[in-house]
């Protein structure tokens, strides 16, 4: 009898485990409302990134889609691989970082969609 509960017990943890797949920036593009105001963690690759005393931005690139990502911890360089933990916001007014960050017209121009990641801690390999 406790063997049968010992490996139900690590079926049902395999299988919810399992099902916990890892998002892309499809996912958060298309029901940004079921990710806004939630921490996530998304792998792409670094496609563009500035950045001025320590504080940047930068997108990333996963087979699905392209989402910029702000950081005040330091930006990686293009072509980095990034896995990147943070908040998603929707909506996001890019004049609230205007007061501390003069911001590259670049960047100003390409966040269309208002959806932005800010990163909570990124891990970056080459």
């Amino acid at each position: 009898m406790m063997k049968k509960l010992a490996v139900s017990a690590v079926l049902a943890v395999g299988l919810t485990g399992f099902g916990c797949a890892g998002k892309t920036v499809n996912d958060v593009m298309a029901d940004p409302s079921r990710y806004a105001d939630k921490n996530i963690s998304l792998k792409g690759d670094v496609v563009e990134s500035y950045s001025v005393a320590g504080h940047g931005f930068y997108r990333i690139e996963d087979p699905t889609g392209k989402l910029w990502v702000f950081s005040n911890k330091g930006v990686p360089r293009r072509g980095a691989r990034v896995k990147v933990k943070g908040r998603v916001y929707d909506g996001f007014d890019i004049s609230s970082v205007g007061g501390f960050l003069k911001l590259p017209e670049a960047v100003k121009d390409r966040i269309e969609t208002g959806l932005l990641l800010i990163e909570r801690s990124h891990k970056a390999s080459s």
